[in-house]
């Protein structure tokens, strides 16, 4: 008989339902969120589980690995589809959720979600610490703005990362009220920035020696972090069997409602990676307002400018830009600016 596990894992325990094939609730346990106390739980039921499945989230890597060593076969499901059939049941409760997990994982209602490398998740690591520390930086930057106001001291609009320690700095240590309380944070976001650096060539680093990159990068507007960005949110460029599907998946592709009579486009979806998708508008942007080269793509941008606005060519050039960069990964072709079809 064939029996079915869903596990509603959260950061310390994971509640676990097992069904059989008609749907009749076999067993109801929790457990510590553990990688071998599951799988020797599972193991001492005495008969086999044919399929292991949980909604994705922050555990799913270490989950999925784990138990597809100990011999399970296991599927992490979209967590919006799973979140829409959880939402019918009356109460919510790690019980209830595991259960509906084993019926959605029994009924074959999900879309299984891809599990990235160890290497993609490595470098989404860097990328992400990276963003952090200049995010850190520049909210120091504008507390130490804010408190200078307060004592008639206006700092330029622009100022330069690197420059602002340099500015800043003679400026309140005449005043010992000031220096006293302001030197020591600026003290703590020049660490800060010195780490961005490092951090900034490392990714550059990372990008240079890259086959893949270094050939995305050939296209405008598309440097060291777009590209990693994006190698590191499509991982394996085969389990896209269209390119044009690369631009759904990041949530670049306008929402549908059709009903009846009614069949409106709506907004784009902004569906998956948020950070893919962002840096894909920000590569965008600079093609057509910072790229000097001419290219076909460019052009086709520019008269969606002057037509629809700049904001809709944006991302209109955004969603052109994932299906291209997939499609020179897929075939290991480079980048040639008079051939690019001006559909989106």
């Amino acid at each position: 008989m064939e029996d079915f596990a869903g596990l509603d894992v959260s950061l310390r325990s994971c509640a676990i339902c097992v069904v059989d094939a008609k749907g009749k609730v076999m067993l109801e346990r929790e457990l510590p969120c553990e990688v071998g106390d599951i799988a020797d739980y599972l193991n001492s039921l005495g008969h086999p589980i044919e399929r292991v499945g949980f909604e994705a989230g922050t555990l799913s890597q270490h989950l999925f690995y784990g138990l597809t060593s100990e011999g399970f076969d296991v599927v992490c499901m979209e967590a919006r589809q799973v979140n829409a059939v959880l939402s019918a049941m009356r109460n919510k409760t790690d019980k209830n959720d595991a259960r509906g997990i084993a019926h959605v994982l029994r009924t074959g209602w999900f879309s299984p979600v891809h599990m990235k490398s160890r290497e993609a998740h490595g470098v989404r690591a860097l990328l992400s610490t990276r963003k952090a520390l200049l995010n850190k930086t520049i909210d120091l930057a504008n507390e130490v703005r804010g408190l200078l106001k307060i004592f008639g001291l206006r700092l330029p609009k622009t100022v330069q990362h690197g420059s602002f320690d340099g500015l800043v700095r003679p400026m309140i240590e005449m005043d010992e009220v000031l220096a006293h309380a302001i030197i020591p944070l600026l003290d703590a976001r020049l660490v800060l920035y010195q780490h961005f650096l490092e951090l900034d060539r490392r990714v550059k680093r990372a990008a240079a020696r890259d086959e893949v990159c270094l050939r995305m990068m050939t296209v405008p507007g598309v440097g060291p972090i777009a590209a990693l960005t994006f190698k590191a949110a499509v991982d394996d460029p085969a389990r896209f069997k269209r390119s044009r599907t690369v631009a759904a998946h990041i949530g670049l592709t306008p929402r549908r409602y059709q009903s009846g009579e009614h069949d409106n486009p709506r907004r784009i979806s902004k569906a998956g990676d948020r950070d893919v998708r962002a840096t894909l508008y920000a590569a965008a942007n600079a093609l057509l307002m910072r790229t000097m080269a001419g290219s076909q793509i460019k052009s086709w941008g520019m008269r969606l400018v002057r037509t629809k606005g700049r904001r809709r060519a944006v991302v209109a050039v955004a969603r052109k830009l994932a299906v291209l960069l997939h499609r020179m990964w897929a075939d290991g072709t480079e980048f040639r600016p008079a051939e690019v079809k001006g559909t989106a």
